[in-house]
């Protein structure tokens, strides 16, 4: 878990795993595919919204683009859920959790622009009937 930028507490961890997994999940409307730099902007929203909670102020940070304000929406959704079962305690360890999720989305990008997409997709593979069909294409190009 260096890739996130520390060592995450058992707690840590499985917030981590499934806001991980909102971000495997998460299929983008439109044509604009999913990056790193997207992951990184939802996160850094998402946890710039839950600190400011945490400090009894209301803001609702959005994201840059459309793809990175879907994912934060789809996180937003995950961390209430967390927060239903886990009480007020979820809401901070959910902030530094998506802090290391941005950090390691922004770390990687240099690789290529889906290089933490891609990691996170390999240590949490999506069921076969979830994953996305790889059908050719129907497109006919003279």
């Amino acid at each position: 878990m260096t890739a996130v930028g520390r060592q995450f507490s058992e707690a840590e961890l499985q917030v981590f795993f499934l806001l991980a997994s909102q971000v495997v999940q998460y299929r983008p409307d439109g044509l604009a595919p999913l990056r790193d730099e997207d992951i990184a902007d939802a996160a850094t929203a998402m946890a710039a919204t839950l600190d400011a909670a945490a400090q009894g102020l209301v803001a609702h940070v959005t994201g840059t683009n459309t793809v990175s304000e879907g994912l934060r929406r789809a996180l937003d959704e995950m961390v209430a859920v967390l927060g239903q079962q886990g009480g007020a305690a979820v809401a901070p360890m959910a902030a530094g959790v998506l802090r290391g999720l941005a950090h390691g989305a922004q770390s990687l990008q240099a690789a290529s622009p889906v290089a933490f997409l891609d990691l996170l997709r390999r240590v949490m593979p999506l069921p076969q009937a979830e994953a996305p069909a790889d059908t050719p294409s129907t497109i006919i190009l003279p």
